[in-house]
């Protein structure tokens, strides 16, 4: 092991370490090790795997920190692979010198708004365990390509400024998995995608929380902006991501470029986590070919679900609920737009204030068509149940829409209002709603075989 401090590194918090560090990266055995103390650096440690070879940095159980007093990152890991993750495109000297570059058991703690953590670029294998990025303004970043990369049981932390703890910026990178992480309070998104070529990506088991800025629109703990480039094939799941409401905020948002296929982002599982207090727990647009299955939704302020420019969206077996124990003005419920083909089933939605006297509700679709709304439990909404306006082909069935307060608000269980054709509403539960009419349909429309509730 190359031990820092035998090329004349202090770990005093105040002696320019850069020059020792950076020598014992060009001299030492590729195994660099930093002992408990503070290192202040003034520009990034620079490591070129294709010239310094396998390479790992220790922070010796993390009681070693780096101060980085300038801009730029701490770290800078450079490899020279330059194209897929299949075996036989890699080329010898990568697998003999610059497989699986490791950063572990190391702080990194930033002094200006410019300084970043970490930041990687043609790697194969790159690993980061064990770490805590704080005070930076991008925790981990990702450049140009990279490909296979680990990022696990690591804190990223009150970034500076519009902060990101994770930022694939316009990178080429498939195969990643961030793993049992807690990335939080960096104010403009947690985890962020931008101009990216992306496949592959699990977001497993981490606290991803308050990141979220009250004073500039559109932030989000989960960001995955595919308006340029394509983000496709990704899991999250098993997440807490809770923030605080702030305008234009979700806890996760899949944007995609506008086209007739709605094709540039999704083939996405968003499986068993907490989505919590936010203006909207989830928005997806212009995405194709999601699966939202077995998640938690509380405190969506604006709303919970918000579906835009989508196909083949399926939205199954989740809770859209508030713990009695917490205030706020929330909203809640699920708002789609402009989609086709896409299912809501089994969901259990309870007091939603979406909606408005005239129109919408706590499920409400607005020019859209094919869509499959079953098996739905939706219970003292305080507008009305189901809405669809100017939605043609589409199924509403064997939903239960009840008002059960004492004086019932909800005027109407289902209303198919303006546009609506086409349609068939069969086999639900309703409540009688003050309209007195628990179903309005108009013509063209199918409303057979349901069952009004009248006490």
């Amino acid at each position: 092991m190359t031990n820092v401090r035998d090329f004349g590194a202090t770990g005093d918090g105040k002696t320019d370490d850069t020059d020792s560090i950076q020598h014992a990266v060009d001299q030492g055995d590729g195994a660099l090790v930093l002992p408990p103390g503070d290192y202040r650096l003034t520009r990034p440690i620079e490591i070129e795997l294709a010239r310094h070879g396998r390479t790992s940095i220790s922070g010796a159980g993390g009681t070693a920190r780096l101060h980085m007093t300038r801009g730029g990152p701490a770290l800078r890991l450079v490899g020279t692979h330059a194209r897929s993750a299949d075996p036989a495109d890699f080329a010898d000297s990568v697998w003999a010198m610059e497989r699986m570059p490791t950063v572990s058991a190391l702080e990194i703690a930033g002094e200006t708004d410019e300084t970043d953590g970490i930041e990687l670029e043609g790697t194969m294998q790159a690993t980061i365990s064990g770490v805590l990025v704080r005070r930076c303004r991008y925790g981990v970043r990702l450049i140009r390509r990279n490909r296979n990369l680990l990022i696990a049981n690591s804190h990223i932390y009150h970034g500076r400024g519009a902060a990101i703890g994770v930022f694939f910026d316009r990178v080429n990178l498939h195969q990643t998995n961030i793993v049992g992480c807690h990335i939080s309070y960096c104010r403009h998104a947690g985890i962020k995608i931008v101009g990216s070529e992306l496949r592959n990506l699990q977001i497993t088991g981490c606290d991803i929380e308050y990141n979220f800025d009250p004073d500039s629109p559109d932030s989000a703990d989960v960001w995955i902006d595919a308006r340029e480039g394509t983000v496709r094939e990704g899991t999250i799941a098993s997440n807490t991501i809770q923030a605080k409401q702030s305008p234009g905020g979700a806890n996760v948002r899949i944007e995609g470029l506008e086209t007739e296929l709605s094709n540039k982002a999704g083939l996405w599982s968003i499986t068993g986590n907490v989505l919590m207090s936010q203006a909207t727990n989830l928005l997806l647009r212009s995405c194709r070919g999601v699966v939202v299955t077995g998640n938690t939704f509380a405190s969506g302020y604006e709303r919970s679900i918000v579906l835009e420019r989508c196909r083949h969206v399926l939205v199954a077996s989740n809770t859209f609920d508030h713990n009695p124990d917490y205030g706020g003005d929330r909203t809640d419920g699920i708002t789609v737009r402009d989609s086709a083909g896409c299912v809501l089933s089994s969901l259990l939605l309870e007091d939603t204030r979406s909606g408005g006297p005239e129109s919408g509700g706590a499920i409400e679709v607005y020019d859209s068509s094919e869509m499959a709304i079953t098996d739905c439990q939706v219970l003292d909404p305080t507008h009305r149940g189901i809405y669809l306006e100017s939605v043609r082909r589409s199924r509403v069935s064997g939903c239960t829409v009840l008002d059960r307060r004492a004086t019932p608000v909800m005027a109407d269980a289902i209303r198919l209002a303006r546009g609506a054709r086409g349609n068939l509403v069969s086999g639900n539960l309703v409540g009688r709603g003050t309209t007195g009419e628990p179903i309005v349909a108009g013509s063209g429309n199918t409303v057979t075989g349901n069952v009004v509730v009248t006490e």
